[in-house]
């Protein structure tokens, strides 16, 4: 937000206006801007659904490859209803969930501590970083197959597949933010007798804690991913092999219906940690206009 628009969305206040006051129209002012912004969230996925299913009743659009709203809504109904043909909906999602979470949670802790390692210790990270580079240039979809073959179709392969993509996000995130720790804070902190141990633990840690949540943000949607394209690869459960089982059948409503189950799990699991971000970072200044 520009500051001219901030300027704009401020409100403007007489002289001799109270705390309460300014605070209260604050207040309000953010409140009327989180329901402008829900308004038009709501307002645009309405026209774009409308304008597809519209568009797939006129034959705009060939239904067959595009499908349509009202025909996905049908699908995921009768998959939560009847089950699918690998089995029932929910056992395929949670094969999926299992994997991707597994990924996402030793992916970021062992993201997190080898990124805060290096990062605090600059010959390791001189040693490291080539092959770090180097492995982070592998595009990660063709792992996809090697893991396969090595592990096997089970939950091994899809958890390796999502632990890559999950790692050298928060690695590389974690890793700059202990570069960009306040070096002032450190000195003083040394001044004041504290161990390397402490300084990491009190100084260095919580000042990446927002490079950290940036990373995990994004990464949990790398897990999901990963999770998918190896079932996509090969597996006998999960949302990946149900896209797979209806790219084969030419089946385009079962295709977005996955994909929009997809959507819905992964935003679900970003509220989550939106949550536990505000909780463990309370000290962080709340903006007074929200701009995301």
């Amino acid at each position: 937000m520009t500051d001219v628009t901030m300027e704009a969305a401020a409100p403007a206040f007489r002289p001799g206006t109270s705390d309460k006051e300014i605070e209260a129209a604050a207040l309000k002012s953010i409140k009327r801007r989180k329901q402008l912004v829900l308004f038009w969230q709501i307002t645009i996925l309405v026209a774009a659904l409308g304008l597809w299913e519209l568009s797939s009743d006129l034959n705009w659009i060939d239904p067959f490859f595009y499908a349509s709203p009202s025909a996905v809504a049908e699908r995921l109904y009768d998959w939560a209803l009847n089950g699918t043909t690998e089995g029932s909906l929910w056992y395929n999602l949670g094969v999926t969930m299992q994997e991707a979470l597994i990924g996402f949670f030793t992916g970021s802790f062992a993201g997190v501590v080898v990124g805060i390692g290096l990062g605090r210790n600059q010959m390791l990270s001189d040693i490291f970083s080539v092959y770090i580079k180097a492995i982070n240039s592998i595009p990660r979809v063709v792992l996809a197959p090697i893991f396969i073959m090595i592990m096997g179709l089970g939950l091994a392969s899809k958890v390796a597949l999502a632990f890559v993509m999950v790692f050298f996000v928060v690695f590389a995130n974690a890793f700059q933010g202990v570069r960009e720790a306040d070096r002032d804070m450190i000195a003083n902190a040394r001044i004041l007798g504290a161990s390397d141990w402490q300084v990491t633990r009190t100084v260095v840690v919580p000042s990446a804690m927002s490079w950290i949540f940036a990373s995990l943000h994004v990464s949990f949607g790398f897990a999901i991913i990963g999770a998918i394209v190896g079932e996509f690869v090969g597996a006998r459960f999960g949302i990946g092999q149900l896209i797979s089982i209806a790219k084969g059948t030419f089946d385009a409503a079962g295709m977005f219906a996955a994909i929009v189950l997809v959507m819905v799990v992964t935003l679900a699991a970003e509220a989550v940690m939106t949550m536990i971000e505000n909780r463990l970072a309370k000290w962080r200044p709340q903006q007074s206009l929200d701009t995301h």
